[in-house]
């Protein structure tokens, strides 16, 4: 009765090693994850406040789309092109709100498309934020997340000797309408006031006044 059970025990054993071979290399064990899948969504771009502009390149994500899925510019006229979606208009939107547009216009052609759109490229004129008047070099500066007004002048090579810092204004322009805010340079500069280090925006305009005598 031993001498049967021999065979039968060797036979199981290699099986079961045959079993744990032939499991693929990324297979998913206790306590490890599984890789992540090519046809996650990428997140989505993490500046809420973003504007896209002209000259901006984007990475249109289409979930299971990959054919759907492009990199494309935003042209001089705003508009973008993929391959179902034609002549969409991209410009004084955020990346959120093209991605819901460009899902209505797909839905036509899909079943619940899901788009993510990141701007890879920010060029584009709402891309930037403007300083002019007493400043080393007044210029346009390429916006990044986070930016504040200190990051702006420093950019800029500081205020010149004919500033008048502290009557310093961010002019702001949002959905049509401008506001301006105003910033104590000076302040800033000279004495640490963190509470002038103001947040800036995709087209702001750091405006620095000359100095009365």
């Amino acid at each position: 009765m031993m001498r049967n059970l021999v065979p039968v025990l060797a036979f199981a054993l290699t099986g079961a090693a045959t079993v744990a071979l032939a499991q693929p290399q990324g297979a998913v064990r206790a306590g490890v994850s599984p890789p992540p899948s090519s046809t996650t969504l990428p997140p989505q771009d993490e500046s809420s406040q973003y504007v896209i502009g002209p000259g901006d390149t984007l990475q249109v994500f289409v979930w299971r789309n990959p054919d759907l899925s492009q990199t494309v510019p935003v042209r001089p006229d705003g508009r973008i092109s993929t391959p179902l979606v034609q002549n969409m208009v991209a410009i004084g939107k955020t990346p959120a709100q093209l991605a819901h547009d460009m899902e209505q216009a797909l839905s036509e052609y899909i079943r619940s498309p899901q788009v993510n759109i990141i701007v890879t490229s920010p060029v584009g004129e709402f891309s930037q934020v403007k300083i002019i008047g007493q400043v080393a070099h007044p210029e346009a500066i390429p916006y990044h997340d986070g930016m504040k007004v200190l990051d702006v002048v420093l950019h800029a090579g500081g205020l010149t000797l004919y500033a008048a810092g502290n009557r310093a204004m961010l002019v702001r322009t949002t959905q049509g309408k401008t506001e301006q805010l105003p910033v104590r340079l000076k302040n800033l500069m000279d004495k640490g006031d963190l509470s002038q280090n103001l947040p800036v925006q995709p087209g702001d305009v750091l405006v620095v006044p000359e100095s009365r005598f």
